[in-house]
């Protein structure tokens, strides 16, 4: 089995999605993290995060200095429960580990909302498979590559 980056590079190849991995020794698992080893700021961090909504997970693409708002994602989703996955439901669901699940590439197509305050910035970072591996990618090719739907995802 291809290692995490490789999977993650071929899936955004086959989506006709070009990406310049970069890997840091130091780590990129969060945001935090990512945003020091970059050089960026905290808000041009994809965090993938996954929640599992009515039974059925979906991906959250939040903010690095966001919190996500469950209410916000169940208003936005129509459904009565919405809670994070275990690591094990996020694996299953994407095929990655925490710290390193990208945006888009996943095992399965889901549901995906993306945090619109990523898209105010020329260039946002997100995780490529591995919790030392980013790569950058412009707002408006993470919505089509993602299939996200835009949305109001941040805590107030």
């Amino acid at each position: 089995m291809a290692g995490g980056v490789e999977r993650f590079a071929a899936a955004a190849a086959a989506g006709g999605v070009a990406v310049e991995v970069a890997r840091f020794p130091e780590g990129t698992r969060t945001a935090e993290d990512a945003a020091r080893a970059v050089g960026c700021a905290l808000g041009q961090i994809v965090k993938s995060l996954v929640f599992v909504a009515d039974g059925q997970p979906v991906l959250a693409l939040v903010a690095g200095g966001n919190r996500a708002d469950l209410d916000r994602i169940a208003a936005v989703l129509g459904v009565g429960e919405v809670r994070r996955a275990s690591a094990d439901e996020a694996r299953a669901a994407t095929g990655y580990a925490i710290g390193g699940t990208p945006p888009f590439g996943h095992e399965r197509r889901l549901r995906t909302l993306v945090d619109r305050d990523l898209l105010g910035h020329e260039v946002v970072w997100a995780a490529a498979g591995a919790p030392d591996a980013v790569f950058p990618i412009v707002p408006v090719e993470l919505l089509r590559a993602s299939g996200g739907e835009p949305a109001d995802l941040r805590e107030t």
